[in-house]
């Protein structure tokens, strides 16, 4: 049951579509995967293969997105626990494609959890630049983490702060900045039972407001010339065309970007609505709504904004907290010389060296035991609520090194000296936690499905241990 004051609102803003628009809350959800670039240079075998388990349609506005049925159960399969693909709302995957994020950048995700966009941004960058991945409430900022670890993510950053903290250290930082900003979720009314039931109008402009606080944020932490996208998963006018033209009446230093619909593959009458709030900024129409009765996929809304100016040639934005440091080399050496003998004994050299996982230069990180390579130009995280600074290489214990999980789904085959490779029936036990009888030089394994990175074990004594982690054991 959709609530009325909804209904009443949605049917004057839609007029003659109405009905039709009302009618796609009987459809089934759309449900869609994206497969994860990270995981070979080379996609097209291991691509072919997913399309071959599953039945697959490509999503138009996003690359590596496909559609899958409700018949294939992409989740159940030990791929997802590769990082091959993760799991998104198909309309969910445009906010990213809008943004372009590109390798070598310092980009933000302000809102990130659970990560599919923020996943997905790191595809795109390819291991290089910086990935500032943020979410303010704990409990998903860990999901979030868990997400980045789990698709392979090496240069990302992931943080626990509100964007106040954030807009005071990283002034004029971000090349990027995608705001995916919390509301009132109506576009989530098919999907997700929850979200209807919790739904009021006084929320809808609780909403609306605590958005300009956040787009206040961002507006302050982009560079000149820089790019934001805002996006939500609501209909609400206040949280969409309002948010937006709210902003830009305050910020004359920021303009729209219209969205090439036709080009992304999204129909005709998808664009943003000038009548439905007062002051509507100008070029407001260039803004995007997908609408669940004129595609495929869930409601929501995107705005491109550029941010006037250009940077000086040569300039290279500082934070507050300064750049991060790590360890000096000459420590890293002395105190973690048992990880350096863990990546001479398991590692590929030539390969490695390229990630700098094997030379004690800079780039070195310790919380504790544990051991992290940090992502170029990392700022200092001094001051900072920190859950993920780059990628987690292991944990001390006792004077001999466990290499993390991370570290595994971060490396491929021909990263490694040992490799041990699994069928899909194998690879099903060794998620339950199961060990197995393997023959072989005795050390650390990277165990592998289709050639795709599944966790660690340890050979010894004709038993290889297994080392995924208890608490993702199926």
């Amino acid at each position: 049951m959709l609530p009325q004051s909804f209904t009443e609102r949605m049917q004057g803003l839609l007029g003659s579509e109405y009905e039709e628009f009302l009618a796609s809350f009987e459809h089934e959800k759309y449900q869609a995967l994206r497969l994860n670039p990270l995981k070979r240079d080379d996609m097209s075998v291991i691509t072919e293969k997913v399309k071959q388990t599953f039945q697959l349609q490509p999503v138009p506005w996003a690359e590596n997105g496909y559609y899958y049925t409700k018949e294939d159960q992409p989740g159940k399969h030990p791929w997802h626990e590769t990082g091959l693909y993760y799991i998104q709302e198909p309309s969910a995957m445009a906010p990213v494609t809008l943004l372009s994020p590109q390798p070598g950048e310092r980009i933000l995700d302000l809102c990130a959890a659970p990560g599919g966009k923020s996943t997905q941004i790191a595809s795109a960058m390819e291991g290089e630049g910086l990935l500032v991945t943020n979410e303010i409430h704990p409990s998903r900022a860990k999901i979030l983490s868990e997400n980045v670890e789990r698709m392979g993510i090496r240069n990302a950053c992931v943080l626990n702060e509100t964007p106040e903290h954030l807009a005071d250290i990283f002034e004029e930082y971000f090349d990027r900045i995608l705001v995916d900003a919390p509301c009132s979720g109506e576009g989530m009314f098919r999907k997700n039972e929850v979200a209807c039931e919790e739904w009021s109008p006084e929320n809808v402009q609780l909403c609306a407001d605590r958005q300009d606080g956040i787009l206040e944020c961002a507006a302050r932490m982009l560079v000149p010339g820089g790019r934001l996208v805002y996006s939500t998963c609501t209909f609400a006018p206040a949280e969409n065309e309002g948010s937006i033209s709210r902003f830009l009446a305050k910020h004359e230093e920021f303009e729209i970007v219209p969205i090439d619909k036709k080009e992304l593959g999204i129909p005709e009458g998808c664009d943003g609505i000038p009548g439905c709030v007062e002051n509507p900024a100008p070029g407001i129409t260039g803004t995007l709504r997908l609408w669940p009765h004129k595609l495929r996929g869930e409601g929501h809304y995107a705005a491109v904004l550029q941010k006037k100016g250009e940077l000086p040639e040569g300039y290279q934005p500082v934070s507050a907290t300064g750049p991060e440091k790590g360890i000096p080399a000459k420590n890293l050496t002395k105190d973690w010389a048992e990880y350096f003998n863990f990546a001479k004994e398991t590692f590929l050299e030539e390969q490695t060296i390229k990630a700098g996982l094997c030379t004690a230069g800079e780039g070195f990180l310790a919380f504790g035991d544990n051991l992290y390579r940090m992502p170029e130009r990392m700022p200092g995280v001094k001051g900072l609520k920190v859950l993920r600074p780059g990628l987690h290489l292991g944990t001390l214990k006792k004077n001999r090194f466990e290499p993390a999980h991370a570290l595994a789904l971060a490396l491929r085959p021909e990263d490694v000296k040992h490799v041990w490779k699994l069928s899909v029936e194998e690879a099903a036990a060794y998620l339950k936690g199961q060990t197995f009888s393997a023959e072989g030089e005795k050390g650390w394994y990277l165990i592998c499905v289709d050639d795709c990175s599944l966790g660690w074990g340890k050979l010894a004594g004709g038993v290889m241990k297994n080392h995924y982690p208890k608490g993702l054991r199926k």
